[in-house]
């Protein structure tokens, strides 16, 4: 029977149903794995499923019986495929999952930005409401998105899908193509620091590549409105923390979101923990793309790919390009 381990559970969520693994062969299940533990726990297997443990010529020649490499997300950084290609090695991903979920969690960040929900919740709960003289309570002033000009760096499947819900809001929509080849005709295509001047929400939705790299620094940021919010929902990287904390700090910044960060976990010491104005950061912790429903299609996709190689008809492959 077929040995099948799964690297870093934990990072499906402890709800995670994965009995559907159990029909390809024998299931073993670890938490987490650190580096030091991943050549001794894939000896034997012929199929391994990780999301963000680390795969390559430092582990993998310690199985020599492994036949495919199942990555529990969209990204396969993590793998090293040109390694993996050279010892006939499938590399599978799942592309889409996670849209509808990210696209919530987009205006999740927003809206707890723009109409300070934390702050009139406990106002309430503080019991400040209970002894007001009036029924209403105005002590932060909020403002609506319809009407506003919304920049979107990164126009894929994510981006085309916020943009769709912006623009029910009554958002006008411009992008920026970070590969500079993405065409589409039903929203404005312009360059990045037209969209920075212009737009009063950007969110980033892009890819982390050598055009993303520190894509938005101090220079770039101060371009945007000073009542502007900046969300990042595709890779810490993409925006310089230092900086960010530093536009904040100055005051040039209406907000900004961000449920990606350059290490994840974050570092005790990120800038970004100490800055003056907490209420103008509203930080999660990379769970964008967590919805319950999310994961529970993520591992229905990595069996129907386990399945599929199996058939020997495998589908969303991953080589190098």
């Amino acid at each position: 029977m077929p040995k099948i381990c799964i690297l870093d559970a934990k990072t499906l969520g402890e709800d995670a149903d994965l009995s559907a693994f159990q029909k390809f062969g024998e299931v073993i299940v670890y938490e987490t794995t650190a580096p030091e533990k991943t050549a001794e726990r894939v000896r034997d297997c012929e199929i391994i499923i990780t999301n963000k443990v680390v795969l390559g010529p430092a582990n993998l020649p310690y199985a020599p019986q492994v036949k495919l490499i199942c990555v529990a997300a969209t990204g396969t950084n993590n793998i090293d495929l040109a390694y993996a290609q050279s010892k006939g090695i499938t590399v599978t991903n799942v592309a889409g999952y996670s849209t509808n979920s990210v696209v919530q969690h987009t205006f999740t960040l927003l809206f707890y930005l723009l109409g300070s929900p934390a702050y009139y919740d406990s106002y309430v709960k503080s019991g400040q409401y209970a002894q007001s003289e009036i029924f209403t309570h105005l002590g932060r002033p909020f403002a609506e998105v319809y009407g506003k000009t919304w920049g979107i760096i990164g126009l894929g499947t994510i981006g085309q899908a916020v943009a769709g819900v912006a623009r029910q809001f009554g958002c006008q929509i411009i992008y920026y193509s970070t590969s500079g080849e993405n065409i589409n005709t039903d929203y404005t295509r312009v360059d990045l620091a037209e969209l920075l001047q212009r737009a009063d929400v950007v969110s980033i939705h892009a890819p982390l590549n050598e055009r993303t790299l520190n894509l938005l620094h101090y220079e770039r940021l101060r371009l945007m409105k000073p009542q502007a919010i900046l969300l990042n929902l595709g890779r810490g990287g993409i925006v310089n923390e230092a900086d960010l904390a530093r536009i904040l700090d100055e005051g040039l910044l209406g907000g900004a979101a961000l449920d990606v960060l350059e290490r994840e976990p974050m570092d005790r010491e990120n800038p970004l923990l100490k800055i003056k104005q907490q209420d103008k950061l509203f930080i999660t912790p990379h769970i964008a793309w967590a919805s319950v429903e999310a994961r529970k299609t993520l591992v229905k996709k990595i069996a129907e790919n386990i399945e599929s190689f199996y058939k020997g008809i495998p589908r969303n492959t991953v080589t190098v390009k």
